[in-house]
């Protein structure tokens, strides 16, 4: 992946040296590095795994989702705050991911840690079981669960 980026980034430098331009055009820098994005899809072969702006889009995508599950955590922790009466029913849950590496059980970790509502508080051992603290874990467990599938898919697509 870094290859073909800094192969993109090369191409790109090319094109701005062969336009020879008096400036530095932004629509000059976007077409050469159009370009050798082109360039680098059809070397992809030599490179060996995907194309590198397919983990970017990846990346993009988990970002916009991290934001979206913010958002809505966020909206129901605010309506029970607000509320004059809190009935909320605090529990524990565990979790078994489907995830492997440290890696990316760490950041599925961090993700639902920093959704309001929830903490992951420990991971077992072998790294593949989360014990989650929910805020009304009757109300929103299957929420949580719902959130934990969708965060294990994106993280999936970036890094693998």
């Amino acid at each position: 992946m870094a290859g073909q980026f800094l192969l993109n980034l090369f191409i790109t430098l090319l094109w701005i040296l062969l336009k020879d331009e008096a400036e530095l055009y932004l629509q000059t820098i976007l077409t050469g590095f159009l370009v050798g994005a082109f360039i680098t899809l059809m070397m992809r072969r030599f490179f060996g795994g995907q194309f590198y702006l397919l983990r970017v889009y990846a990346m993009v995508k988990l970002i916009i989702l991290f934001i979206s599950e913010t958002l809505q955590s966020s909206v129901v922790v605010i309506k029970h705050v607000l509320s004059p009466k809190i009935n909320i029913e605090p529990g524990i849950f565990t979790y078994k991911t489907v995830l492997h590496s440290e890696w990316e059980v760490t950041v599925l970790a961090m993700l639902l840690t920093l959704t309001p509502g929830s903490v992951v508080m420990e991971i077992n051992e072998e790294g593949n079981v989360l014990y989650i603290h929910a805020m009304d874990i009757k109300r929103y467990k299957g929420d949580l669960e719902r959130s934990l599938g969708k965060f294990e898919k994106a993280i999936m697509e970036v890094t693998r």
